[in-house]
């Protein structure tokens, strides 16, 4: 990690009292003191009718005040690049302001950033710490594509800021897609992947067995950067003679396929309203392209985090196959059991 120093804020709420500017410049020389830093210079501005800034120039970075006494707030930011952390400065500021609450941040400024996780709520946010942006482009098919090193959890794809796939643990994944198809059937000869641009589930298809793997994939993009830092997650895929990738439109691909190819067809789509509409408009032309007894597996969602969404994807292979089965998978870098729905063409 590069750090280059360290940040706190401080809001005091339920001020009671309009401090004087004496008060904010005595309070910054006292936490001067016990922080051993140097305050070269100190500016002020008072307003009317009420409110004060003042801004302590540190020949370690800066110290201030804000306040705002018609809401009872005083609040102070302290960033230092010292060898004393600035949380030291609020041992100073409870003695000192007398208040009903403080509600302190402090962080590191440094190379390491976070990304919320798109599941975030406003009453629970969570976040990736993300050490170093390896990708970060909009490709030709529209796609926002990035890759980031999670501190956790290795290289990381993310398509419009939604995670698809990291490092750690994309073999939970990519097994459970996988083997959700082999229960209902052990036919392994030939796959169709609809999507899937980590490449992922074609490796762990050629892995199991699979002589003949079609991927239809509409981003040349997406594969390539997984190719280029994630080399572990698309294994030999660029280089099998069994995988052969079709690029563009997979929907409109699959109109050239002749009736009844495939034993396994793996929908690896994004799991929002859009595709799974856009699933169940084509879901004819997926059936006419697998075997009798062939099965096709779609990766579903969150059940506990977005169970609507689960429940249309079920609707959609229930309608058209008269039956689907579901499992799951906790996946550490999406926080959660992770759905996968199959079905079987009787």
């Amino acid at each position: 990690m590069k750090k280059v120093g360290e940040h706190v804020t401080i809001d005091f709420l339920g001020v009671k009292r309009d401090y004087s500017p004496d008060f904010y410049s005595k309070a910054i020389y006292k936490i001067a003191k016990k922080a051993k830093i140097e305050v070269l210079n100190i500016s002020e501005k008072k307003f009317k009718p009420q409110g004060y800034t003042c801004l302590a120039l540190l020949a370690e970075s800066h110290m201030s005040f804000h306040t705002f006494p018609e809401k009872g707030i005083i609040s102070f930011d302290f960033f230092t690049c010292g060898k004393i952390s600035p949380t030291t400065a609020f041992d100073v500021l409870k003695e000192e302001i007398k208040h009903e609450r403080a509600v302190v941040r402090s962080f590191d400024r440094s190379n390491k950033g976070v990304y919320e996780d798109i599941y975030s709520t406003p009453g629970h946010k969570k976040y990736y710490v993300v050490s170093d942006v390896l990708e970060n482009l909009v490709s030709k098919a529209g796609q926002h594509i990035e890759v980031l090193k999670l501190e956790e959890f290795g290289n990381a794809l993310f398509i419009d800021s939604e995670l698809q796939v990291a490092e750690k643990d994309e073999k939970k994944y990519s097994g459970q897609f996988v083997s959700s198809a082999l229960n209902l059937s052990k036919d392994n000869h030939s796959a169709a992947i609809i999507g899937g641009g980590d490449g992922g589930v074609a490796r762990e298809l050629s892995s199991k067995g699979f002589d003949l793997i079609d991927w239809y994939e509409l981003d040349p993009e997406v594969v390539k950067v997984c190719q280029k830092h994630l080399p572990k997650v698309c294994g030999d895929v660029k280089a099998n003679n069994k995988v052969k990738t079709y690029w563009g439109d997979a929907f409109e691909s699959i109109k050239k396929v002749k009736d009844s190819k495939y034993d396994k067809v793996f929908v690896d789509l994004n799991d929002d309203d859009f595709c799974i509409n856009l699933a169940a408009k084509n879901m004819k032309g997926l059936k006419r392209i697998l075997k009798p007894g062939g099965t096709i597996t779609a990766q579903v969602g969150c059940l506990s985090k977005n169970p609507k969404q689960v429940k249309n994807w079920l609707g959609v292979l229930e309608n058209n196959f008269g039956n689907v089965e579901l499992s799951e998978v906790f996946i550490p870098s999406f926080d959660c059991r992770w759905s996968f729905a199959s079905s079987s063409l009787k």
